[in-house]
């Protein structure tokens, strides 16, 4: 035994001694078996555990003791620098916990307390939950160390500072000069914190003081948790519409991990943004994930600008279609049609048909058409707060024919998504904007669209689907000039697939992604079709 340590058996339990150590005068190493040798104690913890844990833990912290709660950790040396900066950057005290009702190795509990800075004090109030676990090699019951243990907000790298704030409040406002606020319209909580760390100091505002998370990402805007002092808000118009908004949020809330974007086509204006996330993330804006079939429009456009054939020209739709050794299906139920034209089976959403152009096309014909007609791919958009550009990469091998159906390397965000539906609708390549770029003098991206022509046959067969197609269910009753492509992707590991939709009416464009939604008509197009009745 090292020195500075003592041991002794004290009822069968080896007790140490140790000097200095933060977890207490007294640790229990083991008990021990009958022959002398150490019983290492495995498996979750108990009942007692999680109590007695939490409690040593809780008490720690409430007393600012941070490296005694750190202690307590599976990662002492993270947990003591965030806890430190609880205490010490974010000028939290007066900490009171208040556990709740375990379940199992999980624990519930409110934290109250006051945030005081330079004279003034505001209170703090929030839940958060932690887990015990056993330590992998102390063997002892441990908190799960987790940022968001210290508030649910927080993520890993994150802290959190209370002082002047680094941009002034704003009061955002949508087209019509009706006000914006994330108590309203959760889903643009982040983007309006987004609104703000860009534009603040342009829209005529002053700072204050605030409790804030500031992110790990550099690139992301401070989390404001707590105003001790309102600064002067500045006054920005976005191009959202509070009615198109409203109908965005309900319309999310109704199916878990879903996201919508609906844009103007003829400006490109961002008309409304929601999410219905567990995370908080902007899956809306910076999600990448397989379109699944609303990829077909972009394909479909490919097809006709390449001449190989046109919304009246055929397109077979086989059982079953064989690129490089790996086969490509339907979905199930439906009917195979060697007489299709490029518009049945584009209706039909029939995956066969456009796996079967994979060899008259080149490797990047898909990319370039991505790219130069539909703006997209090639990192350069300026939203007004970040955003995916959406990639469709020139992958050669079996992604040539998947990319066609919208899987292999394809990634997609809803907002992407929106917009191909605005050019396809008008002909024209929009870069989706939040804010007005007269604001700050950004350049947005250009594409050179694509020809009446083109535009004609895409019209066409997106309203065919949409009034007789798969996408026909969801889009019934809807007047004026009106189109949609339904989609679902496949994710490994998913019992089902992801939920794509996208479709316009009018003016108003808008596409959904709902993960683990099934089908394009089982979650993301009653979305969409929400948004769509508003008529922007």
């Amino acid at each position: 035994m090292r020195k500075g340590v003592k041991g002794a058996v004290v009822g069968g339990v080896l007790v140490v001694l140790v000097g200095g150590a933060g977890y207490g005068a007294y640790n229990v190493l083991s008990a021990l078996h009958d022959d002398g040798t150490a019983a290492v104690k495995t498996g979750p913890p108990d009942k007692d555990e999680v109590k007695d844990t939490t409690a040593k833990f809780f008490a720690a912290w409430e007393k600012g003791k941070a490296a005694t709660a750190a202690s307590y950790t599976n990662y002492p040396g993270d947990a003591e620098s965030l806890l430190t900066a609880y205490g010490q950057a974010a000028h939290i005290t007066e900490v009171h916990i208040t556990p709740g009702t375990a379940s199992g190795d999980t624990v519930p509990f409110t934290v109250k307390a006051t945030v005081s800075y330079e004279g003034k004090s505001e209170a703090l109030d929030y839940r958060s939950r932690l887990t015990v676990v056993r330590g992998e090699t102390t063997h002892r019951p441990l908190v799960e160390w987790r940022p968001s243990v210290v508030h649910p907000q927080l993520r890993k790298g994150d802290t959190l500072v209370t002082g002047d704030a680094a941009t002034p409040p704003i009061e955002a406002v949508d087209r019509d000069g009706k006000v914006l606020t994330k108590e309203k319209y959760p889903s643009l909580g982040p983007i309006l914190d987004e609104l703000r760390s860009r534009y603040g100091d342009k829209a005529g505002g002053t700072p204050g003081v605030e409790l804030v998370i500031k992110h790990a990402d550099q690139n992301a805007a401070d989390t404001t948790l707590v105003t001790l002092a309102k600064g002067k808000e500045g006054k920005l118009r976005t191009t959202l519409s509070a009615g198109v908004q409203a109908a965005a949020e309900t319309a999310v809330q109704k199916y878990a991990e879903s996201s919508v974007v609906a844009v103007k086509p003829s400006t490109g204006e961002v008309l409304a943004v929601a999410n219905h996330r567990n995370d908080g993330f902007n899956a809306a804006f910076l999600g990448e994930l397989a379109p699944g079939s609303t990829m077909k429009i972009i394909s479909a456009a490919t097809l006709i600008d390449n001449g190989l054939t046109k919304a009246t020209g055929p397109a077979q739709c086989p059982p079953t279609a064989t690129w490089q050794s790996q086969t490509f299906s339907n979905l199930k139920g439906l009917t195979p049609d060697e007489h299709a034209t490029l518009s049945d089976s584009f209706a039909r959403s029939c995956n066969t048909a456009f796996v079967k152009f994979a060899d008259d096309l080149k490797v990047d014909s898909l990319t370039r058409e991505a790219q130069e007609r539909f703006g997209l791919g090639q990192n350069d958009w300026k939203v007004g707060v970040p955003s995916f550009d959406g990639r469709v990469p020139a992958s050669g091998g079996p992604d040539t024919a998947a990319n066609l159906i919208g899987q292999g390397q394809v990634q997609m965000s809803p907002l992407n998504m929106a917009s191909v539906t605005a050019t396809a609708m008008t002909g024209t390549f929009r870069q989706p904007v939040i804010v007005s770029p007269e604001l700050d003098g950004r350049d947005i991206a250009t594409a050179r669209g694509l020809s009446p022509a083109t535009v004609a046959q895409l019209r066409a067969m997106m309203n065919r689907t949409a009034t007789s197609g798969t996408a026909a269910g969801v889009m019934s009753g809807l007047s004026g000039s009106v189109g949609a492509k339904t989609g679902s992707a496949e994710v490994d590991g998913q019992a089902k697939s992801n939920s794509w939709f996208t479709g316009y009416r009018n003016d108003i464009a808008a596409a959904a992604m709902t993960q683990d939604g099934g089908h394009g008509i089982d979650a993301a197009g009653p979305i969409v079709a929400t948004l769509l009745r508003t008529g922007g």
